[in-house]
């Protein structure tokens, strides 16, 4: 600015023009040659990039290939994998086919062993054993008391298991005892999930023998609270301790067995049989007629005697026998005589059974003069195809109900007589009061001698198998009026069937193991063969 002291305006303007062309100029060049270097860059830049491209390119091919390959490789792996999956598969589908056929083929022997094994009972005369083991229930008592939980976890373990339908098996580890590990082989073996239809299927081919000529008993036998009336009668009602019909499902062998014996019944002809029940209780060494009534047609148990015939069968005079016509009457008249059975609280069964039951069925068939040795399964068809469902028998026993056997007094009827043949067949049905441990039940005073009566009729009646077991020359029948209620029954003259009941608990496994070697010396018993009752065969000489 000192250069520009003394000059004129327009010199002043001039010098400013041509310095702003001059930087103008300056600029330019700068920015030509920035552009210049930048452009430069760029393209070194973008040489670079291509090259990067370029080999990223390549890679990616390379790479690309790499995994096709792995790809191709993986799939042929799987094709292979699933070719070899296929083989299995029918290798599988081969051993399932030949497992199911040798299943099958077991299945076919099993059952021809079994028709073997009771071919040869019935030669032998062996009783039927069958075992059922129930489920584990709460632990607790009957009235309630609570019991610590230590106690209950020791007392409460499972030790009896079902191995299979034939085996029993007893595995137990307690501190201080000797380690149990035992199997038991029954007829048959029924686990705890097994249902009453189950077990009723095992047990209905012995009412088919009843109708064919054969006495048939069939007992429950094991501890108190095992299950016993609830296999024979099915759940009882709370207020009078009557079986509940409302659950067909639930019903025991007795009213299903009744039900069975009329179904098979009403294929016989009309008129040609009858039906009489009878149910006693054995209580306190005693026999009570449980059918019996007062002069004003009420129900009520009178004691009575049994005795033995001239031809050595057991009897009780003046019991009562209800003719019945259909299951309904049976299962009516059983009911009502529950109604009556003693029973007593324990600290194991709140409505613990203190007698032993006897339900008996007797069927009594006539056969006229004409039809002597022809049983009903020869009749013709057409005659067999409108049969009348209930129960009948013949009018003259409908006018003549009474207890004594002596029915026909005047000539007319002992002329009918004379023409008529009775052959009577009978079907017993035991649910046996359980044997007790006192110190489990924790019963006293009136309950406590009841206790003394069942465990002493119990081990009678396995001194009673022990005796016919060794083939003795005395059989000590008379040691209990139980015994000698069954004489004929356990001497031979039925086919007996046996249903051990058993708790699998830890806490019963004294007397689970009681009630099953009382079952393994119960099969071992051989009576001989079980004599029919033929049909009367008439004579040919004149």
């Amino acid at each position: 600015y000192q250069g520009l002291a003394g000059r004129s305006t327009s010199e002043v303007l001039q010098l400013y023009s041509a310095h702003g062309q001059q930087q103008k100029l300056q600029r330019s060049s700068a920015v030509t040659q920035l552009h210049g270097v930048l452009k430069k860059r760029l393209k070194q830049d973008l040489k670079s990039l291509c090259s990067f491209v370029l080999e990223l390119s390549k890679d990616f091919q390379h790479q690309s290939k790499t995994h096709l390959c792995q790809v191709l490789t993986a799939i042929q792996g799987i094709q292979l994998e699933n070719e070899a999956m296929q083989m299995f598969q029918m290798k599988a589908f081969d051993l399932e086919q030949s497992l199911q056929e040798v299943t099958e083929r077991y299945e076919k022997e099993k059952q021809k062993r079994r028709a073997l094994h009771n071919s040869l009972v019935e030669l032998r005369g062996n009783i039927r054993v069958h075992c059922r083991i129930r489920p584990l229930l709460p632990f607790g008592t009957a009235s309630g008391q609570a019991i610590s939980e230590d106690r209950q976890r020791n007392f409460s373990e499972k030790v009896a298991y079902a191995t299979d339908d034939e085996t029993v098996l007893v595995k137990c580890s307690r501190p201080g005892h000797a380690p149990i590990n035992r199997t038991f082989q029954f007829e048959r073996v029924y686990n705890a999930l097994e249902s009453q239809d189950i077990v009723f299927a095992d047990v209905a081919p012995l009412l088919t023998s009843l109708l064919d000529g054969y006495n048939v008993c069939i007992m429950a036998y094991g501890q108190t609270g095992s299950g016993k009336t609830y296999t024979m009668l099915g759940p009882q009602l709370e207020e009078n301790f009557a079986f509940s019909i409302e659950d067909e499902s639930e019903l025991g062998i007795i009213p299903r067995a009744t039900q069975e014996v009329f179904r098979l019944l009403s294929e016989k002809p009309p008129g040609s049989y009858w039906v009489e029940v009878s149910v006693v209780e054995v209580y306190n060494n005693d026999i009570f007629d449980l059918l019996a009534k007062d002069n004003y047609g009420k129900v009520f148990g009178v004691k009575r005697e049994v005795v033995t015939t001239r031809e050595g069968k057991s009897d009780v005079p003046l019991l009562m026998h209800e003719t019945v016509e259909n299951a309904a009457e049976f299962l009516h008249l059983v009911n009502k005589g529950l109604q009556l059975r003693v029973r007593h609280p324990t600290l194991v069964h709140a409505h613990s059974s203190r007698s032993h039951l006897v339900v008996t069925l007797t069927i009594t068939t006539i056969i006229s003069g004409d039809n002597f040795g022809t049983s009903w399964e020869d009749e013709p068809m057409s005659h067999r195809l409108n049969k009348d469902v209930s129960c009948t028998f013949p009018q003259k026993m409908r006018d003549n109900k009474s207890t004594s056997s002596s029915r026909a007094s005047s000539p007319t009827q002992l002329e009918a007589t004379e023409k008529l043949k009775q052959v009577k067949t009978r079907l017993q049905l035991v649910d046996l009061a359980g044997s007790e441990c006192v110190g489990m039940s924790g019963v006293t005073g009136a309950a406590l001698r009841e206790t003394s009566y069942i465990n002493r009729s119990l081990s009678a009646l396995a001194d009673v198998l022990g005796a016919i077991a060794e083939q003795r020359s005395h059989v000590p029948y008379r040691n209990s009026k139980l015994t000698h209620l069954l004489q004929d029954s356990l001497g031979g003259d039925a086919k007996l069937l046996v249903m051990l009941c058993i708790s699998p608990d830890q806490k019963y496994l004294t007397e689970s193991m009681q009630t099953l070697g009382f079952g393994t010396r119960a099969r071992q018993v051989q009576r001989g063969q079980v004599k029919k009752k033929n049909f009367p065969v008439p004579s040919k000489a004149k």
